[in-house]
């Protein structure tokens, strides 16, 4: 069965009656090279357990199952389900579980029937941009994080993730938990039905250990982004119990412009900043 083809992957939708959905982003992966660098990327050695999140009709979770020991494949539309699991029993496939969850709402520390990750393993998925942070956040912050994450998701998302200059809440929040970093760009044409703009694949590889404790630097960084057309000293004096002045004498301290705003900060500034105010 090829699963690359748009003709077959019509076929198994029109036999389950269903079209992809726009709300869950089903967008199909049909092209083999890009599938060869996903796989390539990810590295998995023969007792590798992967956890495959959005498994579509398999195309990906086909080539997983034939490199890793076993395969956790977790999925939220029922009706894809169905056809992954008619996909896997058609290519006699048994190292694949399929779990029919939100990823999101899923506890994986008290679901460990078919989800038993208290060992090593890594994290694969082709997901929309509206899951995007919600997704890479519960898996830094779990208490058995993957040893490698791949990502496909939208080009600018990506960019976003892995942006050193002017950084936002979402690459600040990547990047205090792991090490991200763009592999390869993914043209709209690689999917069927094709979507409106570019993904592209991005490797995040979780940091054993975190400088300062979480909910301190976060409470922080949502305080400095709170307005963040004004300048910092202003946002974080209306947390925090000290004036705007203040502030300002402590930038100068550590050599920040006093005028400075929130996104011109790295993360090394941030945590600097943070244990000047503590």
């Amino acid at each position: 069965m090829n699963l690359l083809s748009p003709k077959e992957i019509k076929n198994l939708l029109a036999e389950a009656d269903i079209k992809p959905s726009k709300r869950y982003g089903q967008n199909f992966l049909i092209n083999k090279g890009i599938l060869k660098k996903i796989i390539d990327a990810s590295e998995i050695k023969k007792d590798d357990i992967v956890l495959e999140v959005g498994p579509g009709p398999g195309a990906l979770t086909k080539e997983l199952s034939k490199k890793a020991k076993r395969v956790i494949a977790v999925e939220k539309d029922r009706n894809m389900v169905r056809i992954l699991e008619k996909v896997l029993q058609e290519e006699k496939i048994e190292n694949v579980d399929t779990v029919n969850e939100d990823i999101l709402k899923l506890n994986l520390e008290k679901t460990q029937e078919k989800i038993n990750l208290k060992s090593n393993y890594k994290l694969i998925a082709n997901i929309p941009y509206n899951i995007t942070s919600s997704l890479i956040r519960k898996f830094l912050e779990a208490k058995n994080k993957p040893e490698k994450i791949i990502l496909m998701i939208q080009k600018e998302v990506a960019q976003r993730i892995c942006e050193k200059k002017k950084m936002s809440l979402l690459s600040l929040s990547v990047q205090f938990y792991a090490k991200p970093k763009i592999l390869f760009r993914v043209l709209k044409g690689s999917f069927f039905p094709a979507p409106k703009v570019d993904s592209a694949v991005i490797e995040i590889i979780p940091k054993k250990t975190i400088p300062i404790k979480s909910e301190i630097f976060f409470k922080f960084v949502r305080a400095g982004f709170s307005s963040p057309r004004k300048q910092l000293a202003g946002n974080l004096a209306e947390t925090y119990d000290l004036s705007k002045d203040d502030f300002k004498k402590i930038f100068e301290k550590i050599k920040l412009d006093q005028k400075i705003r929130a996104e011109d900060l790295t993360l090394k500034s941030w945590i600097e900043l943070i244990e000047m105010v503590k």
